[in-house]
């Protein structure tokens, strides 16, 4: 078997899937790929914008003549039309617009061929909701990350408060999280779930060293074990 060079890392929102993932790249001297990044930008871009999120000639415009970069520098995760949007992607309300351009086949379609062509050359740590499933189903190795809702819902307020958004109330973000897990296992194009070859990393009660020891010892296991180079 042929495998994609890549460390996949799916999971739900909140799960911290984010944050170990850009720590398991750091420490492995690897790309990050932040999939959901490029979701939250393009919903994000099209909403201010003024364009219905759905599929029509005005998006699908969009989309054509759109040029989004990734990974220009730390300060610049991604872009849109010469639009820094790495800060802008993270605020609230963005989750519930990528949630609904997610479901756009069309947008999927394009995004899959543009992480695909991120991927091909190097080895890299890719995480998003699909990747082990969809983008890339033949990925050396897979993790599926995970926590309980109200783990996930607390950490995701913490978010939201270190980057100034004092507004948001526990049992709201909880009740955003559960819309989000049912709206992203429901859909009909790619939805999430676990890889049946993907390794369960639950981390409710893990602290982040522990949970990037444990997939920075499997990611090297399964290189070895399959003959790709990492370090």
């Amino acid at each position: 078997m042929e495998y994609s060079k890549v460390i996949a890392i799916d999971g739900p929102s909140g799960s911290g899937k984010s944050t170990i993932a850009k720590k398991l790249a750091r420490s492995l001297n690897l790309l990050y790929i932040d999939t959901g990044a490029m979701f939250r930008a393009i919903a994000y871009q099209v909403n201010e914008e003024g364009i219905e999120l759905n599929w029509s000639m005005g998006l699908g415009d969009f989309i054509s003549s759109m040029d989004m970069q990734y990974g220009l520098s730390d300060e610049c995760l991604i872009s849109i039309n010469g639009h820094n949007l790495t800060d802008k992607i993270r605020e609230h309300h963005v989750s519930k617009l990528a949630s609904i351009i997610s479901q756009i086949p069309e947008i999927r379609s394009y995004l899959l061929d543009y992480q695909r062509n991120l991927a091909k050359n190097d080895v890299c740590v890719m995480e998003g909701r699909d990747i082990g499933t969809v983008v890339f189903p033949n990925a050396f190795c897979k993790f599926f990350v995970t926590a309980s809702v109200e783990v996930r819902s607390k950490r995701r307020l913490e978010q939201l408060v270190e980057s100034g958004d004092e507004n948001v109330t526990l049992s709201q973000v909880m009740k955003d999280v559960e819309k989000r897990d049912k709206s992203d296992m429901s859909r009909d194009v790619a939805p999430l779930k676990q890889a049946s070859d993907a390794k369960l990393v639950d981390t409710s009660s893990m602290n982040i060293e522990s949970v990037l020891e444990e997939l920075k010892l499997g990611a090297l296991n399964k290189a070895q074990e399959v003959g790709i180079t990492i370090q």
